[in-house]
């Protein structure tokens, strides 16, 4: 089939058009021209210009780190940039691999990684749990939030002394920081996301007879869904500086106990190097939670494009 193509055909003379008729119907005597398009196939323009927004959304967001890097690498080179200040990337590189070679960088980045992986886990399921029951039901609302927004604002460092009094130099009060710090921003946006659903839709919902309990799983969940992600999504940030905070109690091991010995021998190429795998982490983890929300909200039309591509 060609992308479009002509048919006519002639139109029976008896047939009279009724009076007024507003459809577009033939008058006697009268051709019809029929145009069937084949949408199916994408055009060439099309296909050159979806090829060349795929290039530009891999490409364009490394130009600026990867400029920087550059620079930075010159500047330390050419003797601009005192290495005794800031290392170069190579001189980062080179302590990269000589903690890999004993084997101390991986076994770092998976501690920190099953600490953050287990301490967001239980954080998120608690703030999604608190805040469906708080969103929902308005007497829950009035006995927690103010005491949870009081919680809130407490500074993780102030917490530090009572964790080590409570629970020793353990696992625990790492994990419980983190577990903090994860909560909040996914109660405060699973709260606001229920409270801000429009009064319009569960008003549709009920005039087709949806209980309670079907109108929070098919009307109330579903709009709610992305301001709840979004507050995953920042959560996960915040649980990787909290750890930050969590791995200065008494760590032997994790990415924050490179941090704090380097800072011992002045080591400043590792807590560099420490930074930057701080910054990769938090980067893999919001690509993962914004892959996971594209997906989840692939009905979403503002997600329908993005899934596509």
């Amino acid at each position: 089939m060609t992308d479009a193509s002509l048919l006519s055909r002639p139109v029976d003379a008896t047939a009279s058009p009724a009076a007024g008729r507003t459809e577009p119907f033939p008058r006697a005597g009268e051709s019809v021209v029929t145009v069937v398009a084949d949408v199916t196939r994408p055009s060439e323009p099309s296909r050159a210009r979806a090829r060349g927004l795929s290039w530009r959304s891999f490409a364009l967001p490394w130009l600026l780190p990867l400029g920087l890097l550059f620079v930075w690498q010159f500047l330390s080179t050419t003797g601009i940039v005192s290495t005794a200040i800031v290392p170069a990337p190579s001189d980062i590189w080179d302590a990269a691999q000589q903690l890999a070679e004993r084997g101390e960088l991986q076994h770092d980045i998976l501690i920190s990684l099953r600490r953050v992986a287990i301490g967001f886990s239980i954080g998120a399921l608690g703030g999604l749990l608190f805040g469906l029951a708080v969103g929902l039901f308005e007497p829950l609302h009035d006995l927690f939030d103010r005491s949870l927004q009081m919680i809130r604002t407490i500074p993780h460092l102030a917490l530090v002394p009572l964790m080590i009094l409570w629970f020793g130099i353990g696992e625990e009060p790492r994990l419980i920081l983190v577990a903090m710090g994860s909560l909040f921003p996914v109660y405060i946006n699973t709260v606001g996301g229920i409270c801000n659903v429009d009064p319009k839709l569960i008003e549709l919902g009920k005039s087709y007879g949806l209980g309670r309990a079907e109108l929070v799983w098919s009307i109330i969940l579903p709009a709610a869904l992305q301001p709840i992600l979004v507050g995953m999504r920042y959560a996960l940030g915040v649980a990787w500086l909290t750890l930050v905070v969590g791995e200065t109690i008494a760590s032997r091991d994790g990415v924050g106990y490179l941090v704090q010995n380097a800072r011992e021998l002045l080591r400043i190429d590792i807590i560099v190097l420490a930074i930057i795998l701080y910054a990769i982490a938090g980067w893999l983890s919001d690509l993962i939670t914004r892959l996971i929300e594209r997906r989840l909200l692939r009905w979403h039309p503002n997600y329908a494009d993005r899934v596509k591509a």
